[in-house]
């Protein structure tokens, strides 16, 4: 329990989002309304289904919204009429409008993950990993009009590994999101907290992973392959081309013994999916076939093997 339980309503949509509602619910906050997204067509039947929020939400019997807007007038008035002491934010995916911003009494807050103002925008822990960056980390912030600009009252760093991939940083950000702001939260409401404007120095912005940007172009280095491929895994995957098949490529190894000599970008440089690059050599450690499940290389080699002298294109 904390010191003092607060009213709150929770923003949030897919799985990095639960971990904070639930941390909220296990601190004793009364979750006045719970705000996703609605439900739509996923996975291969396309079937109508809530987000990953929304379904907590509703086992733990939360009031649950999700409007397709909340520019509409009729939205302000219900949201202020809550009386909420604040707004918790967490990768909603609507943009929220002024009227929405002030409509609690401590405002909307935010759990960002990234050291802001680095990476601010849409893909920020995937842009870290691609990026080659050391670190990554969460802010809470205050929320503004503008994308991830508002003051931060506190973050916490997150080391990026050599085999730190997307995936794995995303339940690790979402672990430390939740507790951050947990313990945050009282010291943010009682004014024990300060937030503090970001600087316009080291700003970085973090788009949308684009579909052009999945294919593996072997003619970029291995070290700068290792962490397209790393910051895309699990999802969305890079992938290659071998014999008109395309195959995901979810993990992989630089190879550090190599000599001058490591063939043509793409070459298969032996049979146990050592690949050169531009610059390097990649050995592939996890991948996936079409239609298949994501195997480890030698179990893929003993049902598909592949000669050296291959290429992936």
């Amino acid at each position: 329990m904390t010191a003092e339980p607060l009213r709150l309503i929770f923003m949030g949509t897919p799985e990095f989002s639960v971990i904070t509602l639930n941390a909220l619910i296990a601190a004793g906050h009364e979750i006045v309304a719970v705000y996703t997204q609605p439900p739509r067509p996923a996975g291969r039947g396309q079937s109508v289904q809530e987000s990953a929020v929304h379904k907590v939400a509703g086992k733990a019997r939360l009031p649950v919204r999700h409007p397709k807007s909340l520019n509409d007038e009729s939205q302000h008035h219900v949201f202020a009429a809550l009386e909420a002491d604040a707004a918790i934010v967490v990768a909603y995916g609507l943009i929220l409008p002024p009227e929405i911003l002030a409509g609690t009494k401590f405002g909307c807050i935010n759990i960002h993950a990234s050291l802001l103002p680095r990476w601010r925008g849409a893909a920020p822990f995937q842009r870290a990993i691609m990026a080659g960056d050391r670190e990554s980390g969460v802010s809470i912030m205050a929320m503004d009009e503008g994308l991830d600009t508002g003051p931060v009252y506190v973050t916490e760093n997150v080391a990026i590994e050599a085999d730190t991939t997307a995936g794995s940083l995303h339940d690790q950000l979402a672990e430390v999101g939740a507790a951050l702001l947990v313990e945050s939260l009282d010291g943010i409401v009682a004014g024990k907290i300060n937030a503090v404007a970001q600087t316009e120095e080291g700003v970085t912005y973090a788009k949308k992973i684009s579909r052009g940007e999945t294919r593996i172009d072997w003619t970029e280095s291995a070290a700068i392959l290792d962490c397209l491929i790393r910051g895309l895994s699990p999802r969305p995957g890079t992938w290659a081309e071998l014999d008109g098949e395309r195959i995901r490529i979810l993990a992989t190894d630089i190879a550090t013994d190599m000599d001058d000599e490591t063939g043509k970008p793409g070459e298969m440089l032996d049979d146990k999916l050592l690949i050169g690059c531009g610059e390097g050599a990649l050995r592939l450690t996890r991948l996936q076939r079409a239609g298949k499940k994501p195997m480890d290389a030698d179990e893929l080699l003993r049902g598909f093997p592949i000669a050296a002298g291959k290429t992936f294109a």
